[in-house]
């Protein structure tokens, strides 16, 4: 099998773009080549030798490789019978800064092992990759970056000590509330606020015990409940809180409440008199 998959998301809305990769080889061998990005990948599957600053990386299943900008390289299956098989993003270089001290980050070591990791890019990789939402990645991926940064580079940790950081976090979160069907980028919040977008959501995570898309997903699912006990469809009601379409509502209404949109108007409207 020889594929490749692109996705492109947003960080933020009207923020950059994001590219993500699902590739699956048996025998493709890459040429020599650079990203303008920092690669971020993860083995998922198989074996790749990757040509590298002189040297050779021997990827397995859960390794994390980094490979920093303008650096060429190649890639290739590590033996004749496996194929090898990955996810990665490709992050500009502020996506690993934010959080951090000196400079562009250098990874000594471009294998890294760390399980935690492996699998939160992973997770995030799959479900941005499904759909990806702007806010969501937004929320996401600086986070996860910074921690990589900070765990495996040169680079030194910013404080996490953010002063006045609960009136942040009720500030993006009325916010996000009163423009929850187009919500303004956190990189647009945290500017107006004279943060980083890394304080905002250290901010926004310390005070409200979860990240912003995750808590603008669960106030769409309150709003979408009350609509639901109305009689409305979920597909109409998706539209009017933000949702993409009924089953990006299902999926978090699920999640929320344990039961599917349908399921959950079906059984208020059978308690009717």
């Amino acid at each position: 099998m020889e594929q490749a998959l692109w996705t492109r998301a947003r960080l933020g809305r009207c923020g950059p773009r994001l590219d993500l990769l699902t590739a699956r080889f048996d025998k493709h061998v890459y040429a020599p080549h650079a990203h303008d990005e920092f690669t971020v990948g993860v083995c998922v599957a198989g074996s790749e030798v990757i040509d590298y600053r002189g040297g050779h990386i021997r990827t397995g299943p859960g390794s994390i490789v980094v490979l920093a900008p303008g650096e060429v390289h190649t890639g290739g299956p590590g033996n004749a019978t496996d194929g090898y098989a990955y996810r990665a993003l490709y992050a500009e270089t502020s996506l690993l800064t934010e959080g951090t001290l000196g400079g562009v980050p250098h990874f000594r070591e471009p294998l890294i092992d760390d399980p935690e990791l492996a699998s939160a890019i992973l997770l995030t990789h799959t479900e941005l990759g499904a759909r990806p939402d702007p806010l969501e990645t937004e929320s996401r991926l600086p986070w996860l970056l910074t921690a990589l940064a900070r765990r495996h580079s040169t680079a030194r940790a910013t404080t996490d000590t953010i002063p006045g950081a609960d009136r942040i976090a009720l500030l993006v979160r009325d916010r996000l509330a009163d423009e929850l069907l187009d919500p303004p980028s956190l990189a647009a919040l945290a500017a107006e606020l004279g943060l980083s977008r890394y304080q905002l959501l250290r901010a926004f995570r310390t005070t409200m015990g979860l990240p912003p898309y995750a808590w603008l997903a669960q106030y769409r699912v309150t709003r979408a409940r009350r609509l639901l006990d109305t009689g409305l469809r979920p597909a109409e009601v998706a539209s009017l809180v933000g949702f993409a379409d009924q089953a990006h509502l299902t999926r978090w209404f699920r999640r929320v409440l344990g039961v599917t949109p349908a399921a959950y108007r079906n059984s208020v409207q059978d308690l009717r008199p």
